[in-house]
């Protein structure tokens, strides 16, 4: 599990709601290190960047994840601007019995009270798109053993 999140040729396989595809990426996996990437979904190319704050190697990943643009730089969500500019994510996982929990958290930062109240009505949303992120999980981790 913890390869499928932190090698870039496994994340370009899953990651990403149903319908999207990931593009270009690239990683530099260390603490201060980045995963810049490209991603298409209902028809639009969009960017996005996470910045590693913590990697605890099989057990935490920490890092601010953030909508980007070509170059790197900060950018916005392209379908809701008032969308959080920076989200500290926390993926924890889980071994037991040869198999994997994994559980995720967001928490906005730095964020707007006109972004914090888009966060806390997305909540469905955000629910709906990691459904579908953790289906293409699961069937790459399928196919992977198979």
């Amino acid at each position: 599990m913890w390869k499928a999140w932190t090698e870039p040729e496994r994340l370009s396989k899953w990651l990403g709601p149903k319908g999207s595809t990931l593009g270009a990426g690239k990683m530099d996996f260390r603490v201060g290190g980045t995963y810049h990437y490209s991603f298409w979904y209902s028809g639009q190319e969009m960017w996005g960047k996470s910045y590693y704050r913590e990697i605890a190697k099989p057990e935490r990943l920490v890092y601010v994840d953030t909508f980007s643009d070509e170059k790197g730089g900060l950018g916005r969500h392209p379908l809701a601007p008032d969308w959080p500019a920076e989200m500290l994510t926390t993926v924890t996982f889980h071994e037991q019995g040869g198999k994997t929990t994994v559980n995720i958290e967001w928490i906005p930062i730095n964020a707007t009270d006109a972004e914090l109240a888009m966060f806390e009505n997305g909540r469905d949303s955000m629910k709906q798109g990691w459904s579908g992120t953790f289906d293409n999980l699961g069937e790459f981790l399928a196919a992977a053993r198979s």
